[in-house]
């Protein structure tokens, strides 16, 4: 801010340009992009893709990049992202978790012996669990992916357990009854993150029932976030992974 006044002092900066600045996002008419969010928060503003037509996501893409920082957007299907990628050919879709990403710099990944455990139940919950794992890893974080180890063969969890223990933060994702968080939360010493999705049949309620079985967990140190938002649960854990690591 001080240098901004500055200039505007000297005459190197207009009053109007600065207004821009100091206002600390670019309105688009239709978004609000917020160029100061890095600095206040450690990452650049993050797209949310679902209900955006791709013509709103480029021109978001392209503020965000006019400013040097990093793209990620989520939930981003497929044929919206080959529209974007026609204006963005540098643009890296990841089509298992919807993902699009920008970055100007390879991501620096945490050099220290820390990593978050992604902890899936099924195949069908691959498309969450992969939009924590690829969120975390474009946001610097070391990651290992536990997939298709949920309660039904508790020997597959069990088998991986020492690493799962071994981790900074476990994400775990599961549909159906919900129950593969509490397992988790019984057997590490470290924050679990719960992820609901709306995988299950008829009575799962598109996730409300493993949603509410997680909250009622009897394990301790179970943090629940909502029906399918791996990207909320991979945001926490990577905050949760930076602290205990200290970078």
């Amino acid at each position: 801010m001080e240098d901004i006044l500055k200039q505007v002092q000297d005459g190197t900066l207009s009053v109007e340009k600065a207004k821009k600045k100091l206002a600390g996002y670019e309105d688009l008419g239709f978004a609000k992009v917020d160029h100061q969010r890095k600095k206040r928060q450690g990452f650049p503003e993050i797209i949310y893709g679902e209900g955006k037509s791709p013509e709103q996501i480029t021109a978001i893409i392209e503020a965000i990049k006019s400013q040097d920082n990093d793209v990620l957007a989520t939930r981003i299907a497929k044929e919206k992202a080959s529209v974007i990628c026609e204006q963005h050919p540098e643009l890296i879709y990841y089509d298992v978790p919807e993902i699009l990403s920008w970055k100007q710099k390879p991501a620096r990944v945490n050099e220290s012996d820390g990593y978050i455990a992604v902890v899936c139940a099924g195949t069908s919950d691959l498309k969450v669990a992969e939009e924590v794992a690829v969120t975390a890893e474009l946001l610097g974080r070391k990651v290992r992916r536990f997939y298709d180890v949920g309660v039904a063969g508790i020997h597959r969890l069990l088998d991986n357990a020492e690493e799962i223990q071994n981790a900074t933060v476990s994400v775990v994702i599961a549909g159906m009854e919900g129950a593969l968080p509490s397992v988790v939360g019984g057997l590490v010493a470290h924050p679990v993150i719960a992820v609901p999705t709306s995988v299950g049949y008829g009575a799962n309620f598109q996730g409300l029932s493993a949603l509410l079985a997680m909250l009622n967990s009897c394990a301790s140190g179970i943090s629940v976030v909502n029906i399918d938002n791996g990207f909320g649960g991979a945001y926490n854990a990577v905050l949760i992974d930076q602290l205990a690591n200290k970078a």
